[in-house]
């Protein structure tokens, strides 16, 4: 048993980095599980908060998703990344861009920051080696949601110019939003259409977040519902697409489309949904990762194991 198991380890820390060293290490399931973790310090510093939280994937931000300045990577820093991504088995790596791109605007110096923004992100997911850039495809206000959806892949393909992606192993994850008013990605047919829009330009695949899918007023919760949303998801975006899911409780109630997460198990969906999605085997092939909030220290290692006990072994419930 690791030494931070929840319920016999007490954090006053909120950095994993300054709890004590774990004397075992940390149990890993079958399933690739993670969360989001602080790059603070150092991008490289991420993967060694996310190996004392007992993850085998995470994702980070590349650099502060709340400012247009860009996170100069140095060299020796991706080294030291790819170095303990190898030691502590952490795959995939995924990173979340910047909140401020919108790759749909209408406003045109904006949307030129957003493409440079973008083009940052994927160079320094190149850099850091890793395997998904997960995207919110952006706001239509002022314009059309089906020209929203173009003006996004057409800014996707603009920023990836003379990059070689697909070489690298570097793919592109549209992820389903909350459904606001004039989000693009409220549905599975608008994530998947980006899909197609985008194939002959990029790897791309999908993240599903379930806090947002639950919001945006499908139903995860009840095994039929669950069942039916799988279904529509596997004829929309196909589930051998869906390569990360967002691991999320909900704060508000189906259909509300406001974008609030929860602790895992304390929140509208409850338990009986990540179970279910951690054990499905048309699902195994994707990483599961958490963005839950950290109000209390060891919060982000209660909701790790929180998912990881609900991880059956040899799991084939579908």
């Amino acid at each position: 048993m690791a030494e931070f198991c929840a319920s016999e380890f007490r954090p006053t820390e909120k950095d994993p980095l300054k709890w004590p060293s774990p004397k075992t290490p940390p149990s890993i399931t079958e399933r690739r599980i993670g969360i989001h973790t602080s790059i603070a310090g150092g991008v490289e510093n991420a993967a060694a908060r996310a190996h004392r939280l007992g993850c085998n994937t995470f994702q980070i931000f590349s650099s502060n998703p709340r400012q247009w300045q860009p996170y100069a990577l140095a060299k020796s820093q991706c080294e030291k990344m790819k170095s303990l991504r190898l030691s502590y088995d952490l795959k995939p790596l995924v990173i979340h861009s910047n909140y401020l791109i919108n790759l749909a605007g209408i406003n045109a110096t904006f949307l030129k920051k957003s493409v440079a923004a973008f083009r940052g992100e994927l160079e320094r997911g190149l850099a850091l080696c890793a395997d998904y850039l997960v995207l919110h495809p952006g706001s239509f206000r002022g314009t059309s949601r089906e020209r929203g959806l173009e003006r996004t892949a057409q800014s996707i393909a603009e920023a990836s110019e003379r990059l070689d992606l697909a070489k690298s192993g570097l793919t592109i994850l549209i992820e389903n939003t909350a459904g606001a008013e004039y989000s693009l990605g409220g549905t599975f047919e608008q994530v998947a259409e980006l899909l197609t829009l985008l194939r002959q330009a990029v790897p791309v695949g999908a993240c599903i977040d379930t806090c947002h899918t639950h919001v945006a007023g499908y139903d995860i919760v009840s095994k039929e519902g669950r069942d039916l949303t799988l279904r529509h998801l596997e004829q929309t975006v196909g589930l051998k697409n869906v390569r990360v899911w967002h691991c999320n409780d909900a704060k508000a109630e189906r259909g509300s489309r406001l974008d609030r997460h929860e602790n895992i198990g304390r929140g509208r969906l409850g338990l009986d949904v990540f179970r279910a999605l951690l054990n499905d085997h048309r699902l195994q092939h994707a990483a599961f990762i958490a963005e839950t909030p950290v109000d209390d220290p060891g919060d982000d290692l209660r909701n790790m194991e929180a998912l990881k006990a609900l991880v059956e072994k040899n799991g084939n419930s579908k």
